[in-house]
Parts: structure tokens; sequence; C-alpha cells
């Protein structure tokens, strides 16, 4: 799997058929829109929603989209966060991991995560943090069996929703 950062037209607009491809990722995943709330309606996930949803995380000069590609479609994607905008938070974050519904339950989760933090490891992190949502319990246990712990319970920046934090050391460098 090739994990790149996303890449926009030069009128920093997201390629049409990038935009079909996403959108489509998006839509497969009812159940976890439903929960958060981030779509209007999550049985009808439109192209300008996904557009509007990826163009207010890369306004963020610390945020990076990240695709995942496996045999030439896209297999997942990934937002990160260098840097939290509290200061006493010295890791970057995963804020969203998705991937192709078409290919869950096969490893492809795992291997994404384990990519994402090769890359921290890359850049000299020491840790990486995320966030679950509060109900999201297949989510809570996919990353605790990649070694994740729970370190705090708040509500998201965003739009104030109660969460689990969670925390995982990295340690070395490279690949394990």
């Amino acid at each position: 799997m090739l994990l790149t950062p996303i890449r926009l037209s030069p009128d920093h607009d997201l390629p049409a058929p990038l935009l079909t491809e996403l959108t489509a990722l998006y839509a497969a995943h009812r159940d976890f829109h439903a929960l958060t709330g981030d779509f209007p309606d999550p049985d009808d996930i439109r192209p300008e929603q996904v557009a509007a949803e990826l163009a207010d995380e890369l306004a963020h000069p610390d945020v990076e989209v990240l695709l995942a590609r496996s045999e030439g479609r896209l297999a997942g994607v990934v937002i990160t966060l260098a840097r939290h905008p509290d200061p006493a938070d010295p890791d970057p974050w995963i804020g969203l991991l998705m991937v192709d519904a078409a290919r869950q339950r096969q490893g492809r989760g795992r291997e994404l995560a384990r990519l994402v933090e090769d890359r921290f490891r890359t850049e000299g992190r020491t840790a990486v943090r995320l966030a679950v949502l509060d109900g999201n319990d297949r989510a809570l246990a996919f990353w605790t069996a990649l070694g994740y712990e729970v370190i705090d319970h708040r509500n998201d920046r965003q739009r104030g929703r109660p969460c689990a934090v969670l925390r995982k050391p990295l340690s070395g460098g490279g690949r394990r």
C-alpha cells in the first residue's frame, strides 16, 4: 500500500476523479458519519460536502491528508495533525483513518496505521494520539488492539462531542 499526500489542482480543488473516489469511500461509512454528525444526511453524502470537509481540514497548516492506494485503487484516507493546538501536547495526532469498506477486516487498517506511525517515527516523533468518539466501540477496540491506551476522556475541540483520547509511544526508527 502506498501512502501519499493529497494533491490539489492548481485552483486548489480536488481533481474530479479523486473526489468521486473519496465520496464513495466516505459514503460507505454511513454508521460512522451518523455518529459524528459531520454530514447532514449520512445516507446521502455528496461530492461537494466531501470537498468542503477536506478543504476545512487542509486550511490548517499542520494538517496533512494522506491517500492510501493499493493496486491502483483508493484503499483509504488518513488525516493527521502535526501539532495539537494545546501547547502542552507535544504529540502528533491521527484525526481520521478510514479504510475502503470493501477491504475492511483484511488487515488494511492495521497496515495503514503502521504506515502513519512509521512516518511520524521518521520525523523523530516519540508518540501519537487520537480521539475516539464515545459510542464508537469498534474503533476503540481497533486502536487498543494496536497498542493505543486511553489516557483521557474529554469533549472534542470541534463540536464538543465526548470522546476517549488514546496515545501510543513510538519506539525505534523506521519499520518495526
